[in-house]
């Protein structure tokens, strides 16, 4: 079967994670759309693990400690919620179609979050699909100050600690781009990805209750 195929088949996990390691990924036009479609761009996001950096503010932020970080702990609520408070469109790009197909990748432990909490309340997050020794960021929310950078702070520590390899974003982002992240052509990209899924790395080596070091 050639890649091409990807985009007249029915949609499965493992196709799903086939397209990952061919450097493509879905999206929907709408929440309200059960459809999805394939994107491959040009300029590809990333955030070099090396390069990795948070602002003086944010490190205060994090000394005073007034949260909880949680790993894999309740996916439904992050997903749900980066459909609802993550996007600065006017609609969400995850639909049913993706919630379901993430769901099951989470299940089958390709799937992963970094949830931010204070006391009972999850108020950022983020979740993204790790094959090797990379880790595709899908997306992330923020119902207060801060939080879904709290959030990539801890993931990039995990990311190191583990022994990844690419920390994708998909996209370029004002916010990712104060942060280290930068651009890189298709082909560098794809390069870089073929390394890193070949390589193996481990998310949970780091201890899921470990606290946020801000030398991160």
């Amino acid at each position: 079967m050639e890649d091409d195929e990807l985009f007249s088949i029915k949609i499965t996990p493992e196709l799903l994670l086939r397209a990952y390691r061919a450097g493509i990924f879905p999206m929907a036009e709408c929440a309200e759309d059960k459809d999805i479609f394939w994107v491959c761009p040009q300029k590809r996001g990333i955030i070099p693990l090396d390069k990795f950096h948070i602002s003086r503010s944010l490190r205060k932020t994090i000394n005073r400690g007034n949260f909880t970080i949680k790993i894999d702990n309740d996916f439904e609520q992050v997903i749900t919620s980066c459909a609802k408070f993550g996007t600065n469109r006017e609609t969400s790009w995850i639909n049913e179609t993706i919630i379901d197909l993430y769901s099951e990748l989470f299940s089958l432990k390709y799937c992963h979050t970094v949830e931010i909490w204070n006391d009972n309340n999850m108020v950022g997050g983020l979740y993204g699909v790790s094959i090797g020794a990379a880790f595709f960021g899908e997306s992330m929310f923020h119902k207060t100050s801060n939080s879904s950078k709290i959030a990539l702070a801890h993931l990039v520590k995990r990311l190191k600690f583990g022994g990844y390899k690419l920390l994708d974003t998909q996209f370029m982002t004002p916010h990712l781009r104060s942060m280290g992240g930068i651009e890189i052509d298709r082909e560098e990209y794809e390069n870089l990805l073929r390394k890193s899924i070949a390589q193996s790395a481990d998310f949970y080596l780091l201890p899921i209750d470990d606290d946020l070091c801000i030398n991160s």
